[in-house]
């Protein structure tokens, strides 16, 4: 195997020849990088081939399940990644156009013990990477990742015999059937399904038509060219146009998917979005009322009212919280036996007897239907009414490059560990607790929190912050606390939205 470099230059004969990788493209727990600018065609089959080498090496069949996503080139780029799989001796299971979950639920339909997604999720065009696992539900952690990394960048990859390609045929058919379930709701409902003409607009309608309930597509055609808005429900473009479209139809609520389906947004029928963790929330309630004293796992980004929520004690509900990240979320979930994981991102992690345990959007969505079908005669609004008052940021995510983020972090947390250990206090309550897993999460005593973290796919910090007193003692906390502390790091530059 060549060693691949990082200095490459497009339009070059040594472009056409070598493998080009910059190491920052290997994440927390997935892969990207920016094509052509960050990794060739050649690099991904060098990924491929190092993949195919960490599978061996640790003793796992050697059968994987591959899909891409819709964008001008994830075809080519899963090609590649095929040829270097194969060139290491890997039995291949081309699933075709595929959501990310689609090619995790290949995992257990045919018995493929591996998996690698080829998608860059909902960022930006330009952007690809690829999503891996060898122990379903599970996915790659930052160990597997770090391995791989040193297979991929050292030209340490291994070819060997035995590499094939299979063509699976009507696999989209067999995972609507998956998550559909059999299931029919008993209540009429009328549900907006808001795709950003991602990959999901090839799923999403249909699985919520086969549920039994009325459909109004929007965006669902599929456009690599993402015209109206990247296809993330995080994202505030999307949650405005989700807004609008409702009180244009009178839907009872919109459910918006991301670019690869595995993550799931929801606004009510009033045109207010539920945050994934208040989502979650609701349905631990639910879940909770039919399977008593279950486990739920919730990242460091999420509310706070999961520890002190009524319902959830009258149920002998536990929860963990966990680092922020769809692997550890994922991890923890199946290591913990839980019945569910929650990310404030909109992964969602249902597992037996709702799901199988990985993040999927339209599992997700379909367990927020079951949820209002149990509940005739009440809206979305009056259960998320229903819940104690906690007010939650947006999560805002100022521009602070790969190879910078985590040392500006590491001085952010030392700032705030020392203010909690001095007694310190943000604007006026005492802190109570400086929770550092993840960036620091810093608790105060009326049950407030801020959190700064760095960004597992992005050259971005993420930054949330919740009140338990009202929206504008929110705002306070982060126009007051966080953001001029992060203003002292030039470093840290724009944010992509504020509060």
């Amino acid at each position: 195997m060549i060693k691949p470099r990082q200095d490459l230059a497009p339009n070059t004969a040594a472009f056409e020849t070598t493998p080009l990788v910059k190491p920052t493209g290997f994440r927390e727990y997935d892969a990207r990088w920016i094509l052509d600018k960050e990794i060739n065609l050649l690099g991904i089959q060098a990924l491929g081939l190092g993949l195919a080498t960490y599978v061996h090496e640790i003793g796992v069949k050697p059968r994987i399940v591959v899909g891409h996503d819709f964008r001008s080139y994830s075809l080519s780029v899963k090609q590649a990644l095929i040829v270097g799989l194969m060139q290491g001796g890997m039995e291949v299971l081309d699933i075709g156009l595929a959501l990310s979950p689609m090619a995790y639920f290949g995992q257990f339909a045919l018995e493929a013990p591996c998996v690698a997604m080829v998608t860059a999720s909902h960022n930006e065009n330009g952007w690809t990477g690829v999503k891996m696992g060898a122990n379903p539900p599970v996915t790659f952690g930052p160990d597997e990742i770090g391995r791989l990394k040193e297979i991929v960048l050292g030209g340490l990859g291994v070819e060997r015999p035995g590499g094939r390609l299979e063509q699976v045929e009507g696999f989209r058919d067999r995972y609507i059937a998956e998550v559909v379930g059999g299931r029919k709701l008993k209540r009429p409902l009328k549900v907006i399904a808001a795709c950003g003409n991602g990959t999901a607009g090839a799923f999403a309608p249909d699985v919520l038509r086969a549920l039994g309930a009325e459909v109004i597509e929007m965006d669902c055609d599929l456009d690599y060219t993402f015209p109206k808005y990247n296809p993330n429900p995080e994202d505030h473009a999307m949650l405005v146009q989700m807004a609008a479209r409702l009180k244009e139809t009178g839907a009872d609520l919109a459910l918006g998917f991301d670019g690869d389906g595995d993550r799931c947004g929801v606004v009510d029928e009033t045109g207010e979005e539920i945050f994934a963790d208040k989502i979650g929330l609701l349905l631990a309630r639910d879940l909770s009322a039919l399977h008593p004293n279950a486990t739920f796992v919730v990242d460091v980004k999420s509310t706070g009212l999961y520890k002190t929520d009524e319902v959830l004690k009258a149920n002998g509900a536990e929860t963990v919280y966990w680092k922020t990240g769809h692997s550890y979320i994922k991890r923890k979930t199946a290591e913990l036996g839980a019945l569910a994981g929650f990310e404030k991102s909109g992964h969602f992690f249902l597992a037996d007897p709702i799901g199988r345990g990985y993040d999927d959007g339209l599992v997700a969505g379909v367990a927020v239907l079951e949820m209002l079908d149990r509940n005739p005669g009440k809206s979305l609004s009056q259960l998320k009414t229903a819940l104690p008052d906690a007010w939650t940021s947006l999560t805002m995510s100022p521009h602070c490059d790969d190879e910078l983020k985590y040392g500006v972090l590491e001085k952010i947390v030392a700032e705030y560990e020392k203010l909690g250990a001095e007694g310190g206090s943000i604007l006026g309550r005492r802190i109570v607790e400086v929770i550092t897993v993840n960036g620091a999460r810093v608790h105060l005593e009326d049950g407030s929190w801020v959190l700064v973290r760095a960004s597992s796919n992005k050259p971005e910090l993420v930054v949330v912050v919740e009140s338990m007193r009202s929206e504008d003692d929110m705002r306070a906390l982060f126009r007051e606390e966080v953001k001029p502390r992060l203003a002292a790091y030039p470093e840290i530059g724009a944010y992509n939205q504020e509060i």
